[in-house]
């Protein structure tokens, strides 16, 4: 009887963590909301600042490839395949990244964006570059449905193979991380 009495209590402590820890990592499902923009290498990367009149709403974290394609002669890109997450630790996720360039969050809202043109950095050549993209167009509720600008800052990885490919058509996707400042225009 004594054994049933503390094998109940051990349950419902057992219970009671889970349900604490069940609540810290609810609000990590939304993308983080920092307060200050990237930190920019200047001059360098000064073309991918984002022009007045726009405010910074969230960032997410990319985890996923770059995929390339090899057409002969050259590996050609084709699009990113890539899970967005609220943090740097990559915990809870966000939404995706996908050809377009196309950003999804889970809860359907799409942000469609273009490279702006004249635009973008290297600061670390083993990385794909650093990016200002403008929204085209946008859909559904959400996190994404004003969007304005996009930044891809603080890559890593995702840069074209450096080897040839063994046939025409012959794909390679290559790991990338970046950090995704999506700005909404100011009230």
């Amino acid at each position: 009887m004594f054994y049933m009495k503390i094998k109940s209590v051990f349950a419902l402590l057992v219970l009671l963590s889970v349900a604490g820890l069940s609540s810290a990592v609810v609000p990590a499902t939304r993308a983080s909301a920092p307060s200050d923009s990237p930190d920019l290498p200047s001059p360098l990367c000064d073309s991918i600042t984002v022009e007045d009149g726009n405010k910074l709403a969230f960032r997410v974290y990319a985890l996923g490839v770059q995929i390339y394609r090899w057409n002969g002669t050259a590996w050609a890109f084709v699009g990113p395949e890539a899970t967005l997450f609220a943090d740097d630790h990559y915990n809870g996720e966000v939404g995706t990244h996908y050809v377009g360039p196309t950003w999804e969050s889970n809860s359907g809202s799409k942000v469609v964006a273009a490279r702006v043109p004249g635009t973008g950095c290297t600061p670390d050549s083993t990385a794909i570059p650093w990016l200002l993209l403008k929204k085209v167009s946008s859909e559904g509720p959400g996190i994404f449905s004003s969007v304005t600008f996009i930044q891809r800052v603080n890559t890593t990885g995702g840069t074209a193979p450096t080897t040839p490919g063994t046939f025409a058509g012959e794909e390679k996707e290559v790991p990338y991380t970046a950090e995704y400042y999506f700005y909404r225009a100011k009230d």
